[in-house]
């Protein structure tokens, strides 16, 4: 259940942030010191004879209605021979760009061709879309305003770029995102499972940011939603002021598994980055996305 206005800035969570320290017990977040053993999977390097999907660029888009004065980037990969009238899979990215950079920890839009390639997940369509100015507002508020952005404003100008519809089947609809990203993604599947029934979240932000360290509880106490959900963190991962990242997303396995949720924990060594959601993507989209269609 959504939280209502009266509430929400009540407790203060509508107020700017403090500044975000720029070191962890990690180290500095550009050099995560447990991450070194992580690099990008197998399938971030398709071979020569692998047809690529198309990537197209949206830039500086300013038209949303949920975020007004905002602007932000959006880029859709279209996968290789898609099938006229075919209702493709979708995977919708928060912070895009990290996703989506080729020489970056994920490299999601190789991996997505080499995976479709191999069947092991059907034709899918990614999106990728950075936020706008207001990256912790959008992501980190727990209500509907995101997933809703997402169904009302971003999905119909993909559906008009590949020209056909996505399919509508929650367990055809997977959104991912890391830190704040990876909160906004379960956030979006708990407020609409009938739109999100796939979840993969990377260090998500389970902390005191905007009442996201409420959702263990929530999900021990609210009848299950029929969403299956990865969750992904390392024991070098943020602790500060707000909280610690390892213990919050230990909490939220710990409250999937009570209540009967679909999912897996995957928790290793390293510190606030994508290198290890990015070592394990291809399993990832594999286990979430394989028993769709």
């Amino acid at each position: 259940m959504p939280m209502d206005t009266e509430t929400y800035e009540a407790l203060g969570l509508h107020l700017p942030l403090p500044p975000l320290p720029r070191k962890s017990k990690a180290g500095p977040w550009g050099v995560p010191e447990g991450d070194r053993q992580y690099n990008p999977c197998a399938e971030a390097f398709p071979d020569e004879h692998v047809p690529r999907g198309d990537v197209f660029h949206i830039r500086e888009w300013s038209n949303s209605g949920v975020f007004p004065d905002s602007t932000r980037d959006i880029s859709i990969y279209t996968p290789p021979n898609i099938k006229a009238g075919e209702a493709p899979s979708l995977a919708f990215f928060n912070d895009g760009h990290a996703y989506l950079d080729p020489a970056g920890p994920v490299r999601a839009a190789q991996v997505l061709d080499s995976l479709i390639h191999n069947e092991a997940i059907p034709a899918t369509v990614g999106v990728f879309v950075n936020p706008g100015a207001e990256r912790s507002f959008e992501y980190d508020s727990v209500t509907p305003a995101f997933v809703t952005f997402i169904n009302d404003e971003i999905l119909p100008i993909v559906e008009n770029h590949i020209g056909q519809s996505l399919n509508t089947h929650p367990s055809s609809r997977l959104i991912c995102g890391h830190s704040s990203g990876g909160i906004c993604a379960f956030n979006a599947a708990w407020q609409s499972p009938e739109i999100f029934g796939l979840v993969l979240s990377h260090c998500g932000s389970y902390t005191n940011i905007r009442g996201g360290h409420h959702f263990p509880y929530l999900v021990r106490t609210t009848e299950p939603k029929p969403i299956k959900v990865i969750v992904q963190s390392g024991k070098d991962d943020l602790d500060f002021i707000m909280g610690s990242w390892p213990i919050a997303n230990q909490d939220m396995a710990a409250a999937l598994k009570f209540s009967g949720y679909e999912y897996r924990f995957v928790f290793g060594e390293g510190a606030h980055s994508l290198r290890h959601g990015g070592a394990i993507f291809a399993d990832s989209l594999t286990w979430l996305l394989g028993g769709a269609g």
